[in-house]
């Protein structure tokens, strides 16, 4: 929102704290210090399934993951099934965990194959670096600054980059969208969020030098190549978001991480819809 100038738009005070994961934005979320919160995929779920609903109140979404299984220095991995015995980072309540739950059935796995490290987000670089785990799954830009600091390699499979999109949500705290204030708020937010990333869509060079080369000090080079493998933010109303939601709910159940699997339709609201439209 910086980069493209939307964030400037805003009619009102926004802050943006920073959580290291799902697990703690949703305590942040219960104790009433979010409105709304960026998560990725699952944190909707493992909310809902340990009894609060958090409605889901928009969707975005990319064709390739942004997700990387990546194994640490001296170990390559060729084929998904070379996961079987490995020790693999495990952040429950994170989008990181159904990633890593799909790869394992697309190599025929189970939980029960390999040896799961519960980990916070925020370590999971170190993690690797160190050898404390053989494979984690991390995100730009520290996969490529992994693999150029110590040699660290993403999983070869091609499989890989076709396990599942890469997305995220915007869900809500319940009280919040019984406020007309705070929905005006929340649409105007949405209206440039959307904005913003149709900016990042159309302007990638711009996006990449602003957030990987400035920001997180990449090298032009690796902020390009890191943009060469992303697809675009597609930005999904509620009706278009539910079929990937349920699947994804499905992985967890039928993997035993949810004891009961539900109906996705149930996690979304349909409020901000048409803002979503009228913006992408």
């Amino acid at each position: 929102m910086a980069a493209s100038g939307q964030r400037e738009n805003l009619k009102f005070d926004v802050e943006f704290p920073n959580f290291a994961g799902g697990p703690a934005i949703l305590e942040a979320i219960r104790a009433g210090a979010l409105d709304i919160a960026y998560v990725g995929d699952t944190p909707p779920i493992q909310a809902r399934a340990s009894g609060t609903l958090l409605p889901i109140v928009a969707t975005v979404t990319r064709e390739i993951a942004q997700y990387r299984l990546t194994s640490r220095p001296g170990l390559k991995i060729n084929t998904l099934s070379e996961l079987k015995g490995k020790k693999l980072s495990y952040v429950e309540g994170s989008g990181r965990q159904v990633f890593l739950i799909e790869a394992l059935n697309r190599a025929g796995l189970k939980l029960e194959d390999v040896t799961l490290v519960n980990l916070r987000v925020a370590d999971l670089p170190d993690a690797l670096r160190s050898g404390a785990v053989d494979v984690a799954v991390l995100q730009e830009p520290f996969v490529t600054r992994l693999v150029n600091q110590v040699g660290a390699s993403p999983v070869l499979d091609p499989e890989e980059r076709k396990l599942l999109p890469s997305t995220s949500y915007f869900f809500a705290r319940p009280e919040v969208l019984t406020d007309p204030a705070k929905i005006e708020e929340i649409k105007q937010f949405l209206a440039a969020f959307v904005k913003a990333g149709k900016w990042g869509n159309e302007h990638g060079n711009e996006w990449a030098k602003f957030y990987y080369t400035d920001f997180q000090r990449v090298s032009p080079e690796d902020s390009a190549a890191i943009l060469a493998g992303q697809s675009p933010l597609v930005f999904q109303t509620s009706a278009e978001a539910v079929p990937h939601h349920q699947k994804l709910i499905d992985i967890l159940h039928q993997a035993g991480s949810l004891k009961e699997g539900f109906d996705a339709k149930g996690s979304f609201v349909d409020t901000f819809d048409q803002v979503v439209e009228q913006s992408r």
